[in-house]
């Protein structure tokens, strides 16, 4: 099953997705075996008593306000939209090859080859988008499953089918047989900032729900650990851990922000680097995959490399942003809007680029067919290209 190999891979790297999967037999995959252990120690004890902190100087009285005591009202709120998921599948593992040895192939036969297919389970979390039982959660948590059970807050367990399933961004659609389920409400992760305080839900390491707090400490982050590689995570260091995937990230007003998917760790636990999917992406995702069953995406068709100062330098520019064109595919939407090697994307629609990796997602966002605007620098003229983007090849499941 996909989501285990992707879980035992990252275990081997810093970065890793966070579901959770426990094999029912056993864990072997094929070229290492993923040991997933429960968490051990003693119950948590109370917190110390707080001491009352000494007064702030007045200068940052005014500047900085003062801390919330508590955000259970923004819990209750939120809490009931946020489930966990349960899938089973069955792990297709490379046959293992056995000595040419005649007592062990009275077992399993002349072939010399034992068969390894397990039954797998594996949890994750999810967020429930509409009151008639949509669920959005990530692509890896349902990815080659046989059997989705939502457990809803209510405390009842619902079967989902999956409405449709998109592993570029990670994220994937399910519905439930259900009319009468708390939603959460979105926000805008465009208007997110770095330092805004965000609580992360979801169910990690199968504990049951469980609500985290910290802030925003980055954005526009890529891991490149994602398969298509349609990245613009938020980064927090609220804690996440294994089995948060899918679970939701609102902000203090209790506003769905992002879906949390990926942790940076070194020991298969959080240490405080966490990435979600900014919320605008997942609800562009979801419209799709709610309408067609997949997303449609555009593309441009030119590779590209970020504009260093070296190259800005050697291309005569003064600004240091936009993206250097490698490479026009013959016959793209690119060719045909007469974008050539070496020219320089300065601007999509106006906005900047700040990087490739937002840029592409700018294009990628765009329904296939629109016309747009790019600005380009060529030979140290700016110039003003229209371009007809066109549909770029599936790659959902």
């Amino acid at each position: 099953m996909n989501t285990t190999q992707v879980a035992r891979h990252r275990l081997m790297r810093p970065l890793m997705r966070t579901g959770l999967a426990v094999a029912v037999t056993a864990m072997v995959t094929a070229g290492g075996t993923w040991h997933v252990m429960a968490a051990s120690g003693s119950a948590a004890t109370p917190a110390a008593a707080i001491t009352a902190a000494a007064p702030a100087p007045a200068a940052h009285a005014a500047v900085i306000p003062s801390a919330r005591a508590s955000y259970a009202d923004v819990v209750k709120e939120v809490a009931p939209a946020v489930v966990t998921i349960r899938t089973e599948g069955t792990a297709h593992v490379s046959q293992t090859a056995l000595p040419d040895d005649d007592f062990l192939q009275q077992f399993f036969g002349r072939s010399g080859r034992v068969p390894r297919d397990y039954k797998q389970r594996s949890l994750g979390s999810g967020v429930i988008v509409s009151a008639d039982g949509y669920i959005l959660t990530n692509h890896h948590v349902i990815d080659g499953a046989d059997d989705i059970r939502v457990d809803l807050s209510d405390g009842r367990t619902l079967k989902a089918t999956i409405v449709g399933s998109d592993e570029p961004s990670d994220l994937a659609l399910l519905k439930v047989p259900a009319t009468d389920l708390h939603a959460l409400n979105f926000g805008d992760s465009d208007r997110v900032q770095v330092g805004d305080v965000v609580l992360a839900l979801g169910n990690p390491l199968g504990v049951g729900q469980t609500v985290t707090m910290g802030i925003i400490s980055a954005k526009g982050r890529s891991t490149g650990i994602g398969e298509g590689g349609y990245e613009d995570f938020l980064q927090t260091d609220a804690p996440i851990n294994q089995g948060n995937s899918g679970g939701a990230l609102v902000n203090a007003d209790g506003q769905l922000v992002g879906i949390n998917s990926q942790i940076l760790t070194q020991s298969g636990g959080n240490i405080g680097i966490g990435f979600a999917i900014p919320v605008n992406m997942a609800r562009h995702v979801m419209d799709s995959l709610r309408k067609d069953g997949r997303v449609h995406r555009a593309q441009l068709g030119v590779t590209i490399q970020p504009l260093t100062e070296d190259a800005a330098n050697d291309l005569g520019l003064k600004a240091t942003h936009g993206a250097v064109v490698n490479t026009v595919v013959a016959g793209s939407a690119a060719a045909r809007a007469g974008l050539k090697p070496g020219d320089v994307i300065t601007a999509f629609e106006g906005q900047p680029v700040s990087d490739i990796n937002a840029l592409r997602n700018h294009i990628a966002d765009t329904a296939p067919g629109t016309k747009r605007t790019l600005t380009i620098v060529r030979d140290g003229t700016e110039r003003h290209l229209t371009v007809q983007l066109e549909e770029a090849a599936a790659q959902q499941t």
